[in-house]
């Protein structure tokens, strides 16, 4: 199955008016890089995928309909799998976006 596109464009239209947003296929879904680290995805599962701070995970989950994302039945720490049902309004959507760009723009970079 492939990645929502009206999801993609909705996402697409939100992060146009901030920092430069790179956007790169990944796993079947389209990502959305901010700062050169991936900020939201649009899930090929469908919804989206967003990058959160792991300290702040328990806290989203109790208190949204966010679930952990998984791959290959492993819970990945730090990312958020939001149903589409759940990003119906732009509202809905805007506020994740924020939340998966401010923890890109703060985790630091990788050394390899």
């Amino acid at each position: 199955m492939a990645y929502d596109a009206h999801l993609a464009d909705r996402v697409r239209e939100l992060l146009g008016d901030g920092s430069p947003v790179t956007e790169q296929r990944m796993f079947g879904g389209l990502a959305f890089l901010v700062a050169g680290k991936i900020a939201v995805a649009a899930s090929s599962q469908s919804g989206l995928l967003v990058r959160v701070d792991p300290a702040r995970t328990d806290h989203l989950l109790a208190t949204t309909n966010a679930r952990p994302m998984e791959m290959k039945g492993r819970a990945i720490q730090g990312w958020l799998h939001i149903d589409g049902d759940d990003l119906r309004t732009k509202r809905q959507l805007a506020q994740w976006i924020a939340i998966g760009t401010a923890t890109a723009r703060n985790t630091p970079v990788k050394r390899r």
